[in-house]
């Protein structure tokens, strides 16, 4: 059947702010500030060096735009995010990871034609190649999931080359549906594989969420009953987590796609910036940090650590780089944490010991007053934890749901006019050039 590839909706391009001119050395530029529909104006500063031969120094790019896009918006201060400019809430409260991952492919949500055609193309797609299958035997049992992961998505170019063809418009679509719908499957073999049990396939009669927990849990001894409760907080981490602007994975894709790589090795790009724990290894941390402390009666101590400045010690899962204010995934994580550990009615002392930490936090002026309150990594991790999947397991679930942004920025950046490989430059302070001959 013949798959119609829809066509994102046009927005405003950036507008005409005035300028800003920089003089150095006698020499003037004049360089125009543009704004966007949301968010912070930015100086064009692509004539700087043409103009005084300078370029810009910014560690960690913090406060450099390295694109222009569509897709998501965040305002820190106000604990604002938009996919394609609806509020994460809306989504979270009335939609599902599939009509979300459609939106930020598409750009608008899907009617429901569109919605069926596309949940009929992730099902197909969600099968593995049979010889996929050998690709596990070659890692060692006590792999770690992501590296499998990693590996693993590279090597999908050999069995679909139709995905390949990133000058194709069509090729690029094919390529992000394989994605989106096969790399459930590799984590959830990659935990099958880890614990020696036979691999599990996708069904067609299951939701997206449904199907990558029947993939991680059914055994063929005894079949998987699909909690809705469980399913439903596993759909609404994929949503929160599904993109989040230009931060360091995401970039890696664009900075890899801008190459012409292949999608296959973007994505893997994409995975292994993400498996820094300080990055989508940030809900794996706080289950480590959270053995750390080992009971209740040691907060106290491990909150002073915490205060005292000349300690390396963190509260990890509380506070956020970008959110200043408050995640606005972290409510919606806390109260579908505490939907999920009354359902499952655990008394796990791991899980009791992070409620107590979260209670004292939000008590103590410290926090408080820094608004370093729990982020949604904090509420993520404590879900995993009690839905029994190992701590090994959380970032291979981070890169299931960013995967759809990913391949929705790396979709964009081909269709940017100003698309050019990316080349950043750098402030040199190693020797001048140094004569081999006095060197001896």
């Amino acid at each position: 059947m013949t798959q119609t590839t829809p066509t994102a909706p046009s927005f405003s391009p950036p507008q005409d702010e005035g300028s800003v001119t920089i003089t150095y050395k006698g020499q003037s530029s004049v360089l125009p500030v543009l704004s966007g529909t949301n968010g912070n104006n930015v100086i064009d500063i692509r004539n700087l060096q043409k103009d005084l031969n300078l370029f810009t120094f910014d560690p960690g790019l913090g406060t450099t735009a390295s694109c222009e896009s569509k897709i998501t918006y965040i305002d820190g201060e106000k604990g604002t995010l938009l996919y394609r400019g609806y509020p994460i809430t809306q989504l979270a409260e009335k939609s599902s990871f599939p009509e979300v991952a459609y939106l930020l492919l598409y750009g608008n949500l899907p009617t429901r034609h569109e919605y069926n055609e596309f949940v009929n193309r992730l099902e197909e797609k969600s099968l593995l190649h049979e010889q996929i299958r050998n690709f596990f035997n070659g890692f060692r049992r006590d792999a770690h999931p992501m590296s499998i992961l990693c590996g693993t998505v590279a090597g999908l170019s050999a069995f679909y080359p139709e995905g390949t063809d990133t000058s194709n418009e069509e090729s690029r679509d094919i390529a992000a549906v394989h994605l989106i719908a096969k790399i459930p499957t590799i984590a959830a073999w990659a935990y099958k594989y880890s614990r020696g049990e036979p691999f599990v396939y996708p069904r067609a009669d299951y939701s997206y969420s449904e199907n990558f927990l029947n993939m991680l849990f059914a055994r063929p001894d005894a079949p998987y009953k699909v909690n809705p409760i469980l399913s439903r907080a596993l759909d609404l981490i994929l949503i929160l987590h599904a993109d989040h602007e230009q931060n360091a994975s995401t970039s890696t894709v664009r900075l890899t796609g801008s190459t012409g790589a292949h999608p296959f090795a973007c994505i893997a790009a994409g995975i292994a910036a993400l498996w820094g724990p300080a990055h989508g290894g940030a809900n794996e941390a706080v289950l480590k940090m959270l053995h750390t402390i080992g009971t209740k009666e040691n907060i106290p101590d491990y909150i002073a650590q915490v205060k005292d400045k000349n300690s390396d010690v963190r509260l990890m899962g509380f506070g956020h780089r970008v959110y200043k204010n408050f995640d606005p995934r972290a409510k919606i994580m806390k109260k579908t944490c505490d939907e999920v550990l009354r359902e499952l009615g655990t008394d796990d002392p791991l899980l009791e010991l992070a409620m107590e930490l979260e209670k004292y936090a939000l008590q103590d002026e410290y926090f408080v007053k820094r608004k370093l309150y729990p982020n949604v990594d904090f509420y993520s991790g404590i879900i995993f934890k009690a839905m029994g999947i190992p701590e090994t397991m959380f970032t291979a679930l981070f890169a299931v749901a960013r995967t759809v942004g990913w391949v929705s920025q790396w979709k964009e950046a081909f269709n940017d006019p100003l698309r050019r490989i990316y080349r950043p430059r750098q402030l040199y302070t190693g020797p001048t050039e140094r004569d081999l001959k006095n060197s001896k």
